[in-house]
């Protein structure tokens, strides 16, 4: 099966897997890479947490993951893990919501 866009890959799941703090009580935790990659979904699709596609389990599962590695710095960590050796090499920014002077758009008087 192909991988989707907000999966992580399995280069970077190689590179972040042993940032993640490892529970030591309670039940056994659900696959993290699983938990990562629905993280991942809410953040590109702008879903609600209820709206998460069951293939990633229980939303609550996954929100309170989330709580967790966002609270105890594990996202953070992940984030800038991921970042530090980005390539920028095809770097697109959005203008859509850039602000143009407001006679940048008008067309010379007299053509």
């Amino acid at each position: 099966m192909a991988q989707k866009r907000y999966e992580i890959s399995d280069e970077q799941w190689d590179q972040i897997k042993n940032l993640i703090p490892i529970a030591k009580t309670g039940r056994p935790p659900k696959d993290n890479r699983l938990i990562f990659n629905a993280i991942l979904w809410i953040a590109r699709s702008g879903a609600a947490w209820r709206d998460l596609p069951e293939r990633f389990g229980s939303w609550k599962t996954v929100y309170s993951r989330f709580c967790k590695w966002r609270n105890d710095g594990t996202l953070l960590t992940i984030f800038r893990e991921l970042t530090s050796e980005a390539d920028y090499e095809n770097l697109n920014i959005d203008s859509t919501c850039i602000k143009a002077h407001q006679h940048s758009a008008s067309a010379k008087k007299g053509l």
